[in-house]
């Protein structure tokens, strides 16, 4: 597909297409059955963007996370986050990641999937350790990554950045963002359209973008698109301006690297995460309309929006069983009329 042609049918992100997302949650599982969830955010000026990630990522599905932050700050996270374990990252500055050392903890570390960037002081220093963690030079595993915030704003500080990516990634920017990613990948900013308000050209430009960086990218905003390397695209319903305020991203990145750390692909982890998010936000805007929703509101509704998910997957499994399809038409078998 050139630059500038409509991708072929943006699907929805229903309920029924999230429902059938959903990750399996055997009866006899336990915490690490669920998946492991690395988080490499937070700073001392954005302490909250990592323990939303946190709370988020265990209100979605994640048997276990841990959070690593710059040695200094250990003990202030450990002492906020009550679910998730901390790791001290080496230092060679007071709140500043010394990016050898503390890579090598990384990669040494037993996890399903990483969360990347929120709240992450910006600086050489964590450039260089988002490059090395993307670079997965030393990782067999190559667990995959969502990748937001200062990590996103730092690769778009280097031309052609997503050449040094081996990772498999999630990256989740909003318009601002991406049209920063967008500039470094040699598209003149403003030549993809209105990003805010023409969906088509949303669809357009994330699309085209997934493409040229060889990774699930999530424009968010409203009706946030979700597009994949192959062309695939799809389009969550949900126009919220609750959701404009701090944080409510931070919870977003959470849920999808949940997702991943569930063993779910990263486009189906993103489009999941997408419409649970979107639902959490639509309950809360119910409750107080378009203002004064908090991030911090958005976690436990995501586990509410999970649990009417897996009912309207279980209704759907149920009419299949009956020869119904998921909408509750019969569905025709051998001598049915035609």
């Amino acid at each position: 597909m050139t630059r500038g042609t409509a991708p072929a049918g943006p699907g929805p992100i229903d309920e029924r297409a999230a429902a059938a997302l959903l990750p399996a949650r055997p009866v006899r599982g336990h915490k690490g059955t669920f998946g492991k969830l690395l988080v490499v955010a937070g700073s001392l000026d954005y302490a909250g963007a990592a323990l939303l990630v946190c709370r988020a990522a265990g209100r979605a599905g994640a048997g276990l996370v841990t959070l690593a932050v710059p040695e200094s700050l250990q003990p202030l996270f450990a002492a906020k986050v009550e679910e998730a374990t901390t790791m001290a990252l080496p230092e060679d500055d007071v709140e500043e990641v010394d990016p050898e050392p503390a890579l090598a903890m990384i990669l040494d570390h037993d996890h399903d999937a990483l969360v990347l960037g929120p709240g992450l002081r910006a600086a050489l220093a964590t450039g260089d350790l988002v490059r090395g963690i993307l670079a997965v030079e030393g990782d067999p595993d190559n667990a995959p990554a969502v990748v937001d915030a200062e990590a996103l704003r730092s690769l778009a500080s280097e031309d052609g950045w997503w050449e040094g990516i081996r990772r498999r990634a999630v990256l989740t920017p909003h318009t601002g963002e991406f049209v920063r990613l967008r500039v470094a990948s040699g598209v003149e900013a403003g030549a993809d359209g209105d990003l805010i308000a023409d969906d088509v050209a949303r669809a357009v430009a994330a699309t085209d973008a997934a493409r040229t960086w060889g990774q699930v990218v999530v424009l968010k905003g409203a009706r946030t698109v979700v597009a994949a390397p192959d062309g695939s695209a799809a389009v969550a319903p949900f126009e919220n301006p609750a959701l404009a305020s701090g944080g409510t991203g931070d919870v977003l990145a959470g849920t999808i690297g949940a997702l991943l750390a569930q063993g779910l692909a990263p486009f189906d982890a993103a489009r999941l995460g997408v419409h649970l998010h979107g639902a959490a936000g639509e309950a809360v805007r119910h409750r107080v309309g378009d203002a004064g929703l908090l991030a911090s509101d958005l976690p436990i509704e995501i586990a509410f929006a999970r649990r009417r998910l897996q009912e309207r997957a279980d209704r759907d499994a149920r009419g299949r069983r009956l020869g119904f399809g998921a909408n509750g038409d019969a569905e025709a078998g051998p001598g049915a009329d035609a």
